[in-house]
């Protein structure tokens, strides 16, 4: 599965927790410690907040750990709030279009995990997505996908309960449908001011997810990105991360870990 970093707080540079650290990102796309995929080199991307509403945005479909430009990139873009994933495909295809993260207004996401037999789920996924929306939809991916479907479910005013609402229709749609195939939500949302983090599953364990507070900065990741482990916290499973802008980080339950798609 995919590997991915989420920050909010003093303006950095993206190295400092995207390529500098010993277990950066860039070492997790050829060694991943915590992964079903110990490599992950389908493509990576960041996404960043700076001068504009909206973020910016690269994507590469080379391995993070081949593009020369990655470590230029990261030295030189600072930011307040960033996002930077290195993926792991599912089975869509090895595009820029379907590299995380993804982005639509003043929003962006970045997701690892799984919608289980998307070949089936795709078109009653897409269906959740409104019209309005559906223009923003350039890749294939069933996370971008859930991106847009959240937005339209009212993401932009209540994004952990537009969240939740898209994750149980999803997971009520596998059931009726006979689906017992994962569906692994482990995902990083933000609209330039505020964080939002969540770990769900339903019919598997949840993929891993860790968090680091410090002096009103937090960073999310998949795995530590050091050997300090005792400074990261575990996201328990069921949980949404909230790190609004002037607060500190709270923890929230979110679904049920326990729920299962099809019985």
């Amino acid at each position: 599965m995919c590997r991915w970093i989420a920050y909010r707080g003093d303006t950095v540079p993206l190295e400092q927790y995207v390529t500098a650290p010993s277990h950066s990102l860039v070492v997790q796309s050829v060694r991943a410690l915590e992964s079903t995929a110990s490599t992950n080199g389908d493509g990576f991307g960041l996404g960043w907040y700076g001068a504009h509403p909206e973020p910016g945005l690269y994507h590469e479909v080379r391995p993070a750990w081949s593009d020369e430009n990655l470590r230029y990139l990261c030295r030189h873009i600072h930011s307040h709030l960033y996002f930077a994933h290195v993926r792991a495909s599912t089975g869509t295809p090895i595009t820029r279009p379907n590299c995380h993260p993804f982005a639509c207004g003043t929003w962006l996401f970045m997701h690892n995990g799984v919608i289980g037999n998307w070949s089936r789920m795709r078109r009653m996924t897409e269906a959740l997505i409104p019209d309005s929306l559906y223009g923003s939809r350039v890749g294939t991916t069933d996370s971008e996908a859930v991106f847009l479907a959240i937005l339209g479910a009212g993401g932009d005013t209540d994004p952990v309960g537009a969240t939740a609402r898209v994750l149980a229709t999803l997971t009520d749609m596998a059931s009726a449908g006979g689906i017992s195939e994962p569906l692994r939500f482990t995902a990083a949302l933000a609209n330039g001011r505020d964080l939002y983090a969540f770990r769900y599953a339903a019919n598997d364990n949840a993929n891993s997810l860790y968090f680091r507070e410090s002096g009103g900065n937090v960073v999310v990741v998949s795995e530590p990105l050091d050997s300090e482990r005792a400074q990261w916290t575990p996201v328990p499973p069921g949980r949404a991360l909230l790190a609004l802008a002037g607060k500190p980080v709270r923890l929230e339950p979110f679904l049920c870990e326990s729920r299962v798609a099809a019985e």
